[in-house]
């Protein structure tokens, strides 16, 4: 298995939630986070002054797939939440070894994990 964390703009999660959805991606986890990137912030006018804001709103997204769907998971969220412009977000894969079900208590072991050998 491989867990997916996405770092996306708050304003494309519904288009990026509805593209997972229509290719039988459902299963996610959702946190309101702020950062900074390339995009480094924005400037923002307030009260007849600027004012710099260099930690943004963006929302992370976490998801669990078998190793075969982690690309198309990838291309999804990238095609769904490009914009073009800097503060895009950025996607991170990382192996899972071992997964349960906390309602069943089965546990899944990934082939390729040191437990199996």
């Amino acid at each position: 298995m491989k867990k997916i964390e996405a770092i996306v703009r708050p304003e494309r999660f519904e288009q990026i939630k509805k593209a997972l959805e229509e290719k039988g991606f459902v299963g996610m986890t959702i946190t309101d986070v702020r950062g900074r990137g390339e995009q480094k912030g924005i400037k923002l006018q307030y009260r007849g002054g600027t004012m710099e804001v260099d930690m943004l709103p963006k929302i992370k997204l976490e998801m669990f797939v078998h190793d075969e769907d982690a690309k198309a998971v990838m291309k999804t969220i990238c095609d769904a939440g490009r914009t073009g412009k800097f503060g895009d977000g950025r996607i991170f894969v990382s192996p899972v070894d071992i997964s349960g079900k906390v309602r069943t208590g089965e546990i899944d072991y990934d082939s390729t994990a040191s437990e199996q050998k």
